[in-house]
């Protein structure tokens, strides 16, 4: 972002930078900011299981961000892949799946409930990446529903979801058309009256519109990223049809114009100047995936309103250390 009044030099350079970084730095308080654990808690606990989800609120998150799909008989499930994943699935004799894993939507629930999720499979580069994960055997995909029930059976009225739809415009045929895959979220939230409580947020933003139609009241969040292995913003059937170009290149204005409150872009994409010209336009900025330190550090300094991580343990212990208001933890019992 340009602003105008300051030229190229390298003194006035160092001027904008300065300001952009006091106005992103001012913007919300401590106490407003929002602690995502990634999966539940990734790095520390078998993703998007309730083992999971009790790790983080354990450590105490402000939301729990999560990823939904849908079995053949229609029940929402939490699975980030479209398909089972060989490298965190073993079938009901306790073997390692063989890739590719079946299609969620092509097992009904209690098909999909015999496979255990609470381990990584060793040696491979899946598991390499979580060498902190402590295993949860037995653990089952839960239902959305499920753990909307854990939560409520632990009488906490306080944290708050953030629900991703699996989806792409690529693979149409593993998952509902948008319009249908939005009204089963929504019919949740509703049913377990948890509107307010929640955030649906995607990278491909035709379920996000879709619940903006079926819910106003809902709150949205579009997902964003440029990278060679996934970019979401040079081609309109990711974005439902709004293109960058129409809105001076600014992802954030793009992200204004499709309606949600909150942008969630890829950390490494993310500079001062975009925060300011987000918060501006009434945006609330919230990263991901966090997990560095050091980057957690700096994210912290530029003020952004939340990070979503797989580690909400560090997360939280920098928060700390700044003196920012910290989410309570909430004690659950396992299954």
């Amino acid at each position: 972002m340009k602003s105008p009044g300051f030229g190229g030099s390298a003194l006035r350079g160092a001027v904008l930078v300065s300001f952009l970084l006091s106005m992103v730095g001012a913007a919300p308080s401590a106490a407003a900011f929002d602690l995502q654990g990634h999966r539940g808690a990734r790095g520390l606990a078998p993703e998007n299981t309730l083992a999971g989800f009790r790790a983080a609120l354990a450590i105490g998150v402000t939301t729990l961000e999560l990823d939904l799909g849908v079995t053949r008989d229609g029940v929402l499930v939490i699975h980030h892949d479209q398909r089972l994943n060989p490298a965190l699935t073993r079938d009901e004799r306790g073997e390692w799946i063989a890739e590719p894993g079946a299609a969620l939507n092509a097992l009904t629930l209690a098909e999909l409930q015999r496979h255990d999720v609470g381990r990584l499979k060793p040696g491979t580069r899946y598991a390499q990446q979580w060498p902190q994960q402590q295993p949860a055997d037995g653990e089952r995909i839960p239902t959305l529903d499920a753990l909307f029930e854990m939560l409520r059976a632990a009488g906490d009225a306080r944290v708050r979801f953030n629900i991703e739809t699996k989806l792409t415009p690529n693979t149409p045929e593993l998952t509902p058309d948008p319009e249908a895959f939005a009204k089963l979220v929504v019919d949740a939230l509703r049913r377990h009256g948890l509107v307010a409580r929640a955030t649906v947020q995607s990278f491909d933003w035709r379920t996000v519109r879709a619940a903006q139609r079926q819910a106003p009241e809902l709150q949205t969040a579009l997902l964003t990223v440029r990278q060679r292995w996934l970019d979401n913003l040079s081609d309109g059937r990711w974005t439902d049809g709004l293109r960058l170009a129409d809105h001076g290149g600014s992802v954030p204005r793009l992200v204004k114009a499709a309606g949600a409150a909150v942008w969630s872009p890829f950390h490494g994409e993310l500079d001062p100047a975009q925060i300011a010209e987000a918060r501006a336009l009434g945006l609330k900025v919230v990263p991901w995936t966090v997990n560095d330190t050091e980057r957690i550090e700096t994210l912290l300094g530029w003020g952004v309103d939340g990070l979503i991580s797989d580690y909400p343990d560090r997360v939280r212990a920098a928060m700390a250390a700044r003196g920012m208001a910290l989410p309570p933890p909430v004690l659950l019992r396992g299954r």
